[in-house]
Protein backbone atom coordinates (compact mmCIF):
# COMPACT_ATOMS: atom_id res chain seq x y z
CA UNK A 1 0.00 0.00 0.00
CA UNK A 2 2.76 2.41 0.79
CA UNK A 3 4.65 1.81 -1.79
CA UNK A 4 1.52 2.65 -4.02
CA UNK A 5 1.01 5.41 -2.88
CA UNK A 6 3.94 7.11 -2.64
CA UNK A 7 4.30 6.37 -6.72
CA UNK A 8 0.92 7.49 -7.22
CA UNK A 9 1.71 11.25 -4.68
CA UNK A 10 4.02 12.33 -7.54
CA UNK A 11 5.36 15.27 -8.96
CA UNK A 12 1.98 15.93 -10.45
CA UNK A 13 0.15 16.37 -7.06
CA UNK A 14 2.62 18.69 -6.16
CA UNK A 15 3.15 21.04 -8.91
CA UNK A 16 0.59 20.18 -11.49
CA UNK A 17 -2.54 19.90 -9.85
CA UNK A 18 -2.92 23.62 -8.68
CA UNK A 19 -2.45 24.64 -11.74
CA UNK A 20 -5.13 22.24 -13.80
CA UNK A 21 -7.51 23.43 -11.07
CA UNK A 22 -6.70 26.85 -12.82
CA UNK A 23 -7.15 25.40 -16.02
CA UNK A 24 -10.22 22.85 -16.07
CA UNK A 25 -11.65 24.32 -12.67
CA UNK A 26 -12.27 22.43 -9.75
CA UNK A 27 -15.50 20.91 -11.45
CA UNK A 28 -13.62 19.12 -14.40
CA UNK A 29 -10.57 18.72 -12.38
CA UNK A 30 -12.69 16.13 -10.16
CA UNK A 31 -13.91 14.95 -13.45
CA UNK A 32 -10.52 14.08 -15.00
CA UNK A 33 -9.40 12.80 -11.19
CA UNK A 34 -12.38 10.37 -11.36
CA UNK A 35 -12.01 9.46 -14.87
CA UNK A 36 -8.52 8.35 -13.92
CA UNK A 37 -9.81 6.94 -10.89
CA UNK A 38 -12.32 4.50 -12.47
CA UNK A 39 -9.36 2.94 -14.83
CA UNK A 40 -7.35 2.88 -12.18
CA UNK A 41 -9.58 1.02 -10.23
CA UNK A 42 -10.75 -1.24 -13.02
CA UNK A 43 -7.42 -2.16 -13.82
CA UNK A 44 -6.59 -2.64 -9.78
CA UNK A 45 -9.79 -5.60 -9.42
CA UNK A 46 -8.33 -7.27 -12.94
CA UNK A 47 -4.55 -7.29 -11.51
CA UNK A 48 -6.01 -8.69 -8.04
CA UNK A 49 -8.08 -11.64 -9.74
CA UNK A 50 -4.63 -12.25 -11.88
CA UNK A 51 -2.91 -11.98 -8.77
CA UNK A 52 -4.64 -14.43 -6.88
CA UNK A 53 -4.37 -16.82 -9.67
CA UNK A 54 -1.72 -19.29 -8.92
CA UNK A 55 1.89 -18.18 -7.80
CA UNK A 56 3.68 -15.16 -8.26
CA UNK A 57 7.26 -14.68 -8.95
CA UNK A 58 9.06 -12.14 -10.05
CA UNK A 59 8.45 -9.80 -13.64
CA UNK A 60 5.63 -8.21 -12.13
CA UNK A 61 3.25 -6.48 -14.64
CA UNK A 62 4.75 -8.83 -17.52
CA UNK A 63 4.77 -11.95 -15.33
CA UNK A 64 0.90 -11.37 -14.86
CA UNK A 65 -0.09 -10.25 -18.62
CA UNK A 66 2.30 -12.95 -20.42
CA UNK A 67 1.17 -15.81 -17.95
CA UNK A 68 -2.59 -15.14 -18.82
CA UNK A 69 -2.54 -13.99 -22.44
CA UNK A 70 0.31 -16.36 -23.22
CA UNK A 71 3.88 -14.80 -24.24
CA UNK A 72 2.58 -13.01 -27.90
CA UNK A 73 0.96 -10.34 -25.57
CA UNK A 74 2.98 -10.37 -22.58
CA UNK A 75 6.41 -10.09 -24.47
CA UNK A 76 5.35 -6.67 -26.49
CA UNK A 77 3.25 -5.21 -23.09
CA UNK A 78 6.37 -6.45 -21.00
CA UNK A 79 9.16 -4.28 -23.20
CA UNK A 80 6.52 -1.11 -23.40
CA UNK A 81 5.92 -0.91 -19.80
CA UNK A 82 9.78 -1.04 -18.88
CA UNK A 83 10.17 1.56 -21.36
CA UNK A 84 7.49 3.70 -19.68
CA UNK A 85 8.82 2.85 -16.42
CA UNK A 86 12.15 4.26 -16.86
CA UNK A 87 10.80 7.73 -18.53
CA UNK A 88 8.39 7.78 -15.56
CA UNK A 89 12.07 8.14 -13.95
CA UNK A 90 12.43 11.40 -15.96
CA UNK A 91 9.18 12.87 -15.62
CA UNK A 92 9.91 12.55 -11.45
CA UNK A 93 13.21 13.52 -11.44
CA UNK A 94 12.37 17.02 -13.78
CA UNK A 95 9.85 17.50 -11.18
CA UNK A 96 12.26 17.29 -8.15
CA UNK A 97 15.31 19.04 -10.47
CA UNK A 98 12.27 21.90 -10.98
CA UNK A 99 11.59 22.83 -7.64
CA UNK A 100 15.46 22.45 -6.66
CA UNK A 101 15.58 25.32 -9.59
CA UNK A 102 12.96 27.64 -8.36
CA UNK A 103 14.91 27.32 -4.99
CA UNK A 104 17.89 28.69 -6.34
CA UNK A 105 16.26 31.72 -8.62
CA UNK A 106 14.77 32.19 -5.22
CA UNK A 107 17.96 32.73 -3.62
CA UNK A 108 19.50 34.18 -6.15
CA UNK A 109 21.99 30.96 -6.72
CA UNK A 110 21.28 30.23 -10.75
CA UNK A 111 24.09 27.76 -12.07
CA UNK A 112 23.73 28.25 -15.46
CA UNK A 113 19.88 28.92 -16.96
CA UNK A 114 16.81 28.21 -16.14
CA UNK A 115 16.74 25.19 -18.33
CA UNK A 116 19.91 23.88 -18.34
CA UNK A 117 20.00 24.02 -14.58
CA UNK A 118 17.18 21.39 -14.28
CA UNK A 119 19.46 19.30 -16.74
CA UNK A 120 21.86 19.69 -14.53
CA UNK A 121 19.92 18.61 -11.17
CA UNK A 122 18.20 15.86 -12.89
CA UNK A 123 21.29 14.10 -14.13
CA UNK A 124 23.01 14.64 -10.30
CA UNK A 125 19.63 13.22 -8.73
CA UNK A 126 19.18 9.85 -11.12
CA UNK A 127 22.59 9.00 -10.52
CA UNK A 128 22.09 9.10 -6.43
CA UNK A 129 18.95 7.19 -7.17
CA UNK A 130 21.12 4.56 -8.72
CA UNK A 131 23.52 4.41 -6.04
CA UNK A 132 20.55 3.70 -3.75
CA UNK A 133 18.88 1.15 -6.16
CA UNK A 134 22.20 -0.40 -6.43
CA UNK A 135 22.46 -0.91 -2.91
CA UNK A 136 19.72 -3.19 -2.94
CA UNK A 137 15.76 -3.64 -2.08
CA UNK A 138 16.85 -3.43 2.09
CA UNK A 139 18.19 0.25 1.57
CA UNK A 140 15.15 1.08 -1.12
CA UNK A 141 12.43 0.16 1.28
CA UNK A 142 14.28 1.63 4.59
CA UNK A 143 14.36 5.02 1.90
CA UNK A 144 10.40 4.54 1.00
CA UNK A 145 9.09 4.70 4.74
CA UNK A 146 11.08 7.60 5.21
CA UNK A 147 9.63 9.68 2.18
CA UNK A 148 6.06 8.27 3.36
CA UNK A 149 6.30 9.92 7.05
CA UNK A 150 7.95 13.37 5.46
CA UNK A 151 4.53 13.54 2.93
CA UNK A 152 2.20 12.95 5.40
CA UNK A 153 3.74 15.89 7.50
CA UNK A 154 3.96 18.40 4.54
CA UNK A 155 0.15 16.89 3.88
CA UNK A 156 -0.78 18.22 7.52
CA UNK A 157 1.32 21.57 6.91
CA UNK A 158 -0.65 22.29 3.92
CA UNK A 159 -4.06 21.69 6.24
CA UNK A 160 -3.56 23.98 8.69
CA UNK A 161 -2.09 26.59 6.05
CA UNK A 162 -5.36 26.62 3.99
CA UNK A 163 -7.50 27.62 7.61
CA UNK A 164 -4.60 29.93 8.72
CA UNK A 165 -5.50 33.62 8.17
CA UNK A 166 -3.20 35.12 5.26
CA UNK A 167 -0.80 37.68 5.51
CA UNK A 168 -0.33 40.72 3.09
CA UNK A 169 2.26 38.83 1.38
CA UNK A 170 0.43 36.10 0.41
CA UNK A 171 -2.66 37.73 -0.06
CA UNK A 172 -0.96 39.57 -2.87
CA UNK A 173 -0.10 35.97 -4.09
CA UNK A 174 -3.71 35.55 -4.51
CA UNK A 175 -4.01 33.22 -1.43
CA UNK A 176 -7.44 34.71 0.56
CA UNK A 177 -8.12 31.53 3.11
CA UNK A 178 -11.70 30.12 2.48
CA UNK A 179 -14.21 32.30 0.39
CA UNK A 180 -17.43 31.71 -1.17
CA UNK A 181 -16.53 34.08 -4.05
CA UNK A 182 -13.14 32.57 -5.10
CA UNK A 183 -14.61 28.97 -5.14
CA UNK A 184 -17.09 29.97 -7.31
CA UNK A 185 -15.03 31.55 -9.55
CA UNK A 186 -12.63 28.48 -9.83
CA UNK A 187 -15.26 26.19 -9.92
CA UNK A 188 -15.82 26.74 -13.85
CA UNK A 189 -12.39 26.40 -16.46
CA UNK A 190 -10.48 29.03 -17.90
CA UNK A 191 -8.27 27.33 -20.59
CA UNK A 192 -4.70 28.91 -21.65
CA UNK A 193 -2.10 28.25 -23.81
CA UNK A 194 -1.66 25.12 -26.06
CA UNK A 195 -2.69 22.40 -23.49
CA UNK A 196 -5.45 24.37 -22.65
CA UNK A 197 -8.44 21.56 -23.36
CA UNK A 198 -9.95 19.04 -21.25
CA UNK A 199 -7.99 16.05 -22.73
CA UNK A 200 -4.46 18.49 -22.43
CA UNK A 201 -5.56 18.21 -18.64
CA UNK A 202 -5.54 15.12 -18.92
CA UNK A 203 -3.15 13.74 -20.23
CA UNK A 204 -1.14 15.73 -18.16
CA UNK A 205 -2.45 14.25 -14.64
CA UNK A 206 -2.99 10.89 -16.11
CA UNK A 207 0.47 9.84 -15.36
CA UNK A 208 0.16 10.17 -11.37
CA UNK A 209 -2.81 7.69 -11.37
CA UNK A 210 -0.11 4.99 -12.84
CA UNK A 211 1.62 4.41 -9.86
CA UNK A 212 -1.24 1.38 -8.94
CA UNK A 213 1.13 -1.08 -10.30
CA UNK A 214 4.14 -0.20 -8.08
CA UNK A 215 3.36 -3.20 -5.23
CA UNK A 216 2.88 -5.76 -8.51
CA UNK A 217 6.12 -4.71 -10.46
CA UNK A 218 7.90 -5.87 -7.19
CA UNK A 219 5.86 -9.19 -6.57
CA UNK A 220 9.16 -11.34 -6.71
CA UNK A 221 10.35 -9.11 -3.14
CA UNK A 222 6.39 -9.64 -1.48
CA UNK A 223 6.28 -11.97 1.19
CA UNK A 224 2.96 -13.06 0.17
CA UNK A 225 1.53 -11.57 -3.11
CA UNK A 226 -1.31 -13.01 -3.51
CA UNK A 227 -2.32 -11.17 0.04
CA UNK A 228 -0.18 -8.02 -0.53
CA UNK A 229 -1.11 -6.96 -4.75
CA UNK A 230 -4.65 -6.67 -3.84
CA UNK A 231 -5.10 -5.23 -0.52
CA UNK A 232 -2.39 -2.79 -1.21
CA UNK A 233 -3.50 -1.69 -4.23
CA UNK A 234 -6.60 -1.24 -3.59
CA UNK A 235 -6.10 0.65 -0.77
CA UNK A 236 -4.04 2.82 -1.92
CA UNK A 237 -6.56 3.74 -4.94
CA UNK A 238 -8.68 4.56 -2.21
CA UNK A 239 -7.01 7.57 -0.16
CA UNK A 240 -4.29 8.86 -2.63
CA UNK A 241 -8.07 9.46 -4.39
CA UNK A 242 -9.63 11.30 -1.22
CA UNK A 243 -6.07 13.30 -1.32
CA UNK A 244 -6.43 14.40 -4.80
CA UNK A 245 -10.17 15.78 -4.87
CA UNK A 246 -9.22 17.04 -1.13
CA UNK A 247 -6.55 19.49 -2.07
CA UNK A 248 -7.74 20.08 -5.73
CA UNK A 249 -11.34 21.48 -3.77
CA UNK A 250 -9.36 22.90 -0.95
CA UNK A 251 -7.10 25.38 -2.99
CA UNK A 252 -9.71 26.09 -5.47
CA UNK A 253 -11.17 27.75 -2.84
CA UNK A 254 -8.32 29.47 -1.03
CA UNK A 255 -6.03 30.75 -4.09
CA UNK A 256 -7.00 32.94 -7.12
CA UNK A 257 -6.08 32.31 -10.81
CA UNK A 258 -4.33 35.29 -11.11
CA UNK A 259 -2.28 37.06 -8.15
CA UNK A 260 0.89 40.14 -8.80
CA UNK A 261 2.84 39.82 -5.67
CA UNK A 262 2.99 43.17 -5.25
CA UNK A 263 2.20 44.45 -1.99
CA UNK A 264 -0.44 46.70 -1.08
CA UNK A 265 -1.96 46.99 -4.83
CA UNK A 266 -4.96 48.67 -6.08
CA UNK A 267 -8.42 47.14 -6.60
CA UNK A 268 -9.00 47.91 -10.08
CA UNK A 269 -12.54 49.58 -10.65
CA UNK A 270 -12.52 49.45 -14.61
CA UNK A 271 -10.51 48.31 -17.91
CA UNK A 272 -8.65 51.43 -17.89
CA UNK A 273 -7.38 51.41 -13.96
CA UNK A 274 -6.82 47.83 -14.66
CA UNK A 275 -4.29 48.15 -17.57
CA UNK A 276 -0.92 48.66 -16.31
CA UNK A 277 -1.64 47.64 -13.04
CA UNK A 278 -1.70 43.94 -11.61
CA UNK A 279 -4.49 40.70 -12.04
CA UNK A 280 -3.87 40.45 -8.11
CA UNK A 281 -7.75 40.11 -7.68
CA UNK A 282 -8.66 38.24 -10.23
CA UNK A 283 -10.42 40.74 -12.09
CA UNK A 284 -11.72 39.37 -15.52
CA UNK A 285 -10.85 42.27 -17.94
CA UNK A 286 -8.82 41.85 -21.06
CA UNK A 287 -5.82 44.43 -19.86
CA UNK A 288 -5.37 42.08 -17.08
CA UNK A 289 -4.92 39.18 -18.51
CA UNK A 290 -2.33 40.87 -20.84
CA UNK A 291 -0.33 42.12 -17.88
CA UNK A 292 2.86 40.06 -17.91
CA UNK A 293 3.12 41.29 -14.16
CA UNK A 294 0.63 38.33 -13.06
CA UNK A 295 3.79 35.97 -11.64
CA UNK A 296 1.45 34.18 -8.83
CA UNK A 297 -1.74 32.54 -8.58
CA UNK A 298 -3.10 28.69 -9.83
CA UNK A 299 -2.66 29.95 -12.94
CA UNK A 300 0.95 31.44 -13.10
CA UNK A 301 2.74 29.76 -10.09
CA UNK A 302 3.62 25.89 -9.60
CA UNK A 303 4.63 26.44 -6.11
CA UNK A 304 0.98 27.39 -5.04
CA UNK A 305 0.48 24.43 -2.25
CA UNK A 306 3.84 25.59 -0.64
CA UNK A 307 2.86 29.57 -0.71
CA UNK A 308 -0.16 28.08 1.38
CA UNK A 309 1.13 25.79 3.32
CA UNK A 310 2.06 26.90 6.92
CA UNK A 311 5.59 25.82 7.38
CA UNK A 312 6.85 26.00 3.32
CA UNK A 313 10.18 24.39 3.88
CA UNK A 314 7.61 20.82 4.74
CA UNK A 315 5.54 21.17 1.35
CA UNK A 316 9.32 21.79 -0.44
CA UNK A 317 10.59 18.49 1.59
CA UNK A 318 6.95 16.79 0.06
CA UNK A 319 7.65 17.64 -2.82
CA UNK A 320 11.03 16.39 -2.21
CA UNK A 321 9.80 13.28 -1.16
CA UNK A 322 7.31 12.73 -3.46
CA UNK A 323 9.27 13.13 -6.82
CA UNK A 324 12.59 11.01 -5.65
CA UNK A 325 10.23 8.00 -3.93
CA UNK A 326 7.90 8.14 -7.00
CA UNK A 327 11.11 7.59 -9.62
CA UNK A 328 13.25 5.52 -7.21
CA UNK A 329 10.01 2.73 -7.59
CA UNK A 330 10.05 3.71 -11.01
CA UNK A 331 13.58 2.93 -11.18
CA UNK A 332 13.24 -0.10 -9.66
CA UNK A 333 10.36 -1.69 -11.38
CA UNK A 334 11.85 -1.40 -15.16
CA UNK A 335 14.80 -3.14 -14.49
CA UNK A 336 12.73 -5.93 -12.67
CA UNK A 337 10.32 -6.09 -15.19
CA UNK A 338 12.74 -6.02 -18.13
CA UNK A 339 15.08 -8.99 -16.10
CA UNK A 340 11.70 -11.03 -16.08
CA UNK A 341 11.29 -10.37 -19.97
CA UNK A 342 15.07 -11.62 -20.72
CA UNK A 343 15.06 -14.27 -18.69
CA UNK A 344 12.10 -15.66 -21.28
CA UNK A 345 14.12 -15.46 -24.37
CA UNK A 346 11.01 -13.96 -26.24
CA UNK A 347 13.53 -11.38 -28.49
CA UNK A 348 16.89 -11.66 -29.68
CA UNK A 349 20.23 -9.29 -28.46
CA UNK A 350 18.24 -8.64 -24.97
CA UNK A 351 19.57 -11.53 -22.80
CA UNK A 352 22.25 -9.26 -22.08
CA UNK A 353 20.59 -7.20 -19.69
CA UNK A 354 18.66 -10.37 -17.71
CA UNK A 355 22.02 -11.26 -15.32
CA UNK A 356 20.96 -10.96 -11.79
CA UNK A 357 23.74 -10.35 -9.12
CA UNK A 358 24.25 -11.53 -5.46
CA UNK A 359 21.42 -13.06 -3.19
CA UNK A 360 18.59 -10.98 -4.58
CA UNK A 361 19.41 -11.86 -8.24
CA UNK A 362 19.48 -7.79 -8.98
CA UNK A 363 19.33 -6.75 -12.16
CA UNK A 364 22.32 -4.43 -12.32
CA UNK A 365 22.87 -4.67 -15.96
CA UNK A 366 19.13 -3.20 -16.29
CA UNK A 367 19.55 -0.44 -14.00
CA UNK A 368 22.20 0.76 -15.69
CA UNK A 369 19.63 0.95 -19.06
CA UNK A 370 16.94 2.41 -17.04
CA UNK A 371 19.33 4.88 -16.03
CA UNK A 372 20.87 5.81 -19.35
CA UNK A 373 16.74 5.95 -20.83
CA UNK A 374 15.86 8.19 -18.11
CA UNK A 375 19.01 10.86 -18.72
CA UNK A 376 17.91 10.97 -22.22
CA UNK A 377 14.32 12.44 -21.51
CA UNK A 378 15.67 13.90 -18.31
CA UNK A 379 17.36 16.11 -21.39
CA UNK A 380 13.63 17.20 -22.30
CA UNK A 381 13.22 19.15 -19.29
CA UNK A 382 10.06 19.95 -19.84
CA UNK A 383 7.31 18.14 -17.59
CA UNK A 384 4.76 19.13 -19.38
CA UNK A 385 6.19 17.28 -22.69
CA UNK A 386 7.32 13.98 -21.02
CA UNK A 387 3.92 13.44 -18.84
CA UNK A 388 1.85 12.63 -22.10
CA UNK A 389 4.26 10.41 -23.94
CA UNK A 390 3.60 8.27 -20.94
CA UNK A 391 0.09 8.05 -20.48
CA UNK A 392 -0.24 6.17 -23.89
CA UNK A 393 2.00 3.41 -22.57
CA UNK A 394 0.29 3.10 -19.44
CA UNK A 395 -2.61 3.02 -20.88
CA UNK A 396 -1.86 0.42 -22.89
CA UNK A 397 -0.39 -1.90 -20.03
CA UNK A 398 -4.04 -1.32 -18.72
CA UNK A 399 -6.04 -2.13 -21.83
CA UNK A 400 -4.17 -5.33 -21.52
CA UNK A 401 -4.43 -6.33 -17.97
CA UNK A 402 -8.08 -5.57 -18.19
CA UNK A 403 -8.12 -8.08 -21.37
CA UNK A 404 -6.48 -10.36 -19.85
CA UNK A 405 -8.76 -10.69 -16.96
CA UNK A 406 -11.67 -10.61 -19.32
CA UNK A 407 -10.33 -13.63 -21.60
CA UNK A 408 -9.31 -15.86 -19.09
CA UNK A 409 -12.69 -15.70 -17.69
CA UNK A 410 -14.62 -16.28 -20.46
CA UNK A 411 -12.76 -19.20 -21.72
CA UNK A 412 -13.82 -21.06 -18.41
CA UNK A 413 -10.11 -22.36 -18.25
CA UNK A 414 -9.99 -25.15 -15.71
CA UNK A 415 -6.52 -23.32 -14.14
CA UNK A 416 -8.91 -20.17 -13.82
CA UNK A 417 -9.25 -19.84 -10.09
CA UNK A 418 -8.73 -16.56 -8.63
CA UNK A 419 -9.46 -16.71 -5.10
CA UNK A 420 -10.31 -12.47 -5.13
CA UNK A 421 -13.82 -12.45 -6.07
CA UNK A 422 -14.94 -8.77 -6.31
CA UNK A 423 -14.32 -8.48 -9.94
CA UNK A 424 -16.69 -8.83 -12.95
CA UNK A 425 -15.26 -10.07 -16.51
CA UNK A 426 -17.79 -6.99 -18.16
CA UNK A 427 -15.93 -4.86 -15.88
CA UNK A 428 -12.46 -5.75 -16.92
CA UNK A 429 -13.92 -5.68 -20.92
CA UNK A 430 -15.43 -2.29 -19.96
CA UNK A 431 -11.63 -0.82 -18.35
CA UNK A 432 -9.58 -2.62 -21.77
CA UNK A 433 -11.75 -0.55 -23.98
CA UNK A 434 -12.23 2.67 -21.69
CA UNK A 435 -8.00 2.70 -21.94
CA UNK A 436 -8.07 2.09 -25.66
CA UNK A 437 -10.05 5.12 -26.41
CA UNK A 438 -8.50 7.50 -23.91
CA UNK A 439 -5.14 6.34 -25.66
CA UNK A 440 -6.53 7.68 -29.03
CA UNK A 441 -8.39 10.96 -27.32
CA UNK A 442 -5.23 12.40 -25.79
CA UNK A 443 -2.75 11.76 -28.60
CA UNK A 444 -3.86 10.14 -31.39
CA UNK A 445 -1.23 9.54 -33.28
CA UNK A 446 0.66 8.63 -30.29
CA UNK A 447 -2.04 6.07 -29.61
CA UNK A 448 -1.43 4.76 -33.01
CA UNK A 449 2.82 4.66 -32.76
CA UNK A 450 1.93 2.18 -29.44
CA UNK A 451 -0.77 0.07 -30.68
CA UNK A 452 1.95 -0.29 -34.18
CA UNK A 453 4.77 -1.02 -32.06
CA UNK A 454 2.74 -3.82 -30.03
CA UNK A 455 1.55 -5.14 -33.52
CA UNK A 456 4.85 -5.55 -34.25
CA UNK A 457 6.46 -7.14 -31.07
CA UNK A 458 3.68 -9.15 -31.17
CA UNK A 459 4.51 -10.56 -34.74
CA UNK A 460 7.59 -11.34 -34.41
CA UNK A 461 6.87 -13.76 -31.08
CA UNK A 462 4.04 -15.12 -33.23
CA UNK A 463 6.57 -15.60 -36.07
CA UNK A 464 9.12 -17.14 -33.55
CA UNK A 465 7.22 -19.31 -32.17
CA UNK A 466 9.36 -19.59 -28.65
CA UNK A 467 9.51 -22.99 -26.94
CA UNK A 468 7.52 -21.49 -24.09
CA UNK A 469 4.14 -23.21 -22.61
CA UNK A 470 2.33 -20.94 -19.82
CA UNK A 471 -1.20 -22.79 -19.79
CA UNK A 472 -2.14 -18.87 -20.58
CA UNK A 473 -6.02 -18.22 -21.61
CA UNK A 474 -5.21 -17.89 -25.54
CA UNK A 475 -4.89 -21.99 -25.63
CA UNK A 476 -7.59 -22.38 -23.30
CA UNK A 477 -9.74 -20.04 -25.79
CA UNK A 478 -8.73 -22.02 -28.94
CA UNK A 479 -9.74 -25.55 -27.48
CA UNK A 480 -12.85 -23.84 -26.13
CA UNK A 481 -13.46 -22.31 -29.78
CA UNK A 482 -12.67 -26.17 -31.56
CA UNK A 483 -14.94 -27.77 -29.29
CA UNK A 484 -17.80 -25.56 -29.68
CA UNK A 485 -17.45 -25.61 -33.81
CA UNK A 486 -17.18 -29.42 -33.46
CA UNK A 487 -20.30 -29.74 -31.16
CA UNK A 488 -22.07 -27.69 -33.48
CA UNK A 489 -21.46 -29.49 -36.78
CA UNK A 490 -23.87 -31.83 -34.78
CA UNK A 491 -26.88 -29.35 -36.35
CA UNK A 492 -25.41 -28.96 -39.43
CA UNK A 493 -27.14 -30.67 -42.43
CA UNK A 494 -25.34 -32.10 -44.87
CA UNK A 495 -25.33 -31.16 -48.33
CA UNK A 496 -23.40 -32.33 -51.75
CA UNK A 497 -21.62 -29.37 -51.95
CA UNK A 498 -20.18 -29.45 -48.49
CA UNK A 499 -19.55 -33.58 -48.73
CA UNK A 500 -16.56 -34.18 -47.11
CA UNK A 501 -14.96 -37.40 -46.52
CA UNK A 502 -13.71 -39.03 -43.05
CA UNK A 503 -12.31 -42.06 -43.02
CA UNK A 504 -11.24 -44.15 -40.43
CA UNK A 505 -8.34 -46.56 -41.05
CA UNK A 506 -6.81 -49.22 -39.11
CA UNK A 507 -3.33 -48.52 -39.55
CA UNK A 508 -1.61 -49.52 -36.61
CA UNK A 509 0.92 -47.12 -35.73
CA UNK A 510 0.80 -45.04 -39.09
CA UNK A 511 4.33 -45.41 -40.09
CA UNK A 512 3.66 -48.97 -39.92
CA UNK A 513 1.38 -48.86 -43.24
CA UNK A 514 2.31 -45.64 -45.01
CA UNK A 515 0.97 -46.79 -48.49
CA UNK A 516 -2.34 -47.02 -46.96
CA UNK A 517 -2.15 -43.65 -45.34
CA UNK A 518 -1.12 -42.41 -48.20
CA UNK A 519 -3.92 -44.17 -50.50
CA UNK A 520 -6.45 -42.54 -48.07
CA UNK A 521 -4.92 -39.16 -48.11
CA UNK A 522 -5.32 -39.31 -51.64
CA UNK A 523 -9.35 -39.30 -50.72
CA UNK A 524 -9.43 -36.60 -48.17
CA UNK A 525 -7.26 -34.20 -50.33
CA UNK A 526 -6.55 -31.87 -47.24
CA UNK A 527 -9.96 -30.80 -46.71
CA UNK A 528 -11.26 -34.05 -44.52
CA UNK A 529 -10.54 -35.91 -41.58
CA UNK A 530 -8.24 -39.31 -41.42
CA UNK A 531 -8.38 -40.97 -38.40
CA UNK A 532 -5.71 -43.40 -37.92
CA UNK A 533 -6.53 -45.99 -35.22
CA UNK A 534 -4.35 -48.55 -33.28
CA UNK A 535 -5.57 -51.10 -30.76
CA UNK A 536 -3.39 -52.52 -28.24
CA UNK A 537 -4.57 -54.82 -26.13
CA UNK A 538 -2.63 -55.54 -22.36
CA UNK A 539 -4.01 -57.72 -20.21
CA UNK A 540 -3.41 -56.94 -16.25
CA UNK A 541 -4.36 -59.49 -13.19
CA UNK A 542 -5.79 -56.94 -11.22
CA UNK A 543 -9.26 -57.63 -9.18
CA UNK A 544 -10.18 -60.25 -12.04
CA UNK A 545 -10.24 -57.22 -14.67
CA UNK A 546 -8.95 -57.28 -18.46
CA UNK A 547 -7.90 -53.47 -19.66
CA UNK A 548 -7.79 -52.55 -23.46
CA UNK A 549 -5.77 -49.36 -24.28
CA UNK A 550 -7.04 -47.74 -27.70
CA UNK A 551 -4.56 -45.16 -29.52
CA UNK A 552 -6.13 -42.75 -32.01
CA UNK A 553 -3.82 -41.04 -34.27
CA UNK A 554 -5.82 -38.04 -35.92
CA UNK A 555 -4.99 -36.44 -39.06
CA UNK A 556 -6.26 -33.48 -40.83
CA UNK A 557 -5.00 -33.53 -44.29
CA UNK A 558 -0.90 -34.49 -44.26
Amino acid sequence: MIRCMLNIWGVILYLRLPWITAQAGIGLTWLIILMSVIVTSITGLSISAISTNGKVKSGGTYFLISRSLGPELGGSIGLIFAFANAVAVAMHTVGFAETVRDLLIEYNAVIVDPVNDIRIIGVITVTVLLLISLAGMEWEAKAQIVFFFVIMVSFVSYIVGTIMPPSEEKQSKGFFSYQGSIFLENIVPNWRGETGSFFGMFSIFFPSATGILAGANISGDLKDPAVAIPKGTLMAIFWTTVSYLAISASIGSCVLRDASGIVNDTIPLNDTDCEGLSCQFGWDFSECRQNETCYYGLANHYQAMSMVSAFSPLITAGIFAATLSSALACLVSAPKVFQCLCKDKLYPFIGFFGKGYGKNNEPIRGYLLAFIISIAFILIAELNTIAPIISNFFLCSYALINFSCFHASITNSPGWRPSFRYYSKWTSLFGAVVSVVIMFLLTWWAAIIAVAIIFILLGYVTYKKPDVNWGSSVQAGAYKMALTYSVGLTGVQEHVKNFRPQCLVLTGPPNFRPALVDFVSSITKNTSLMICGNVVTVSIIYCQEVYIYIYIYIYIGD
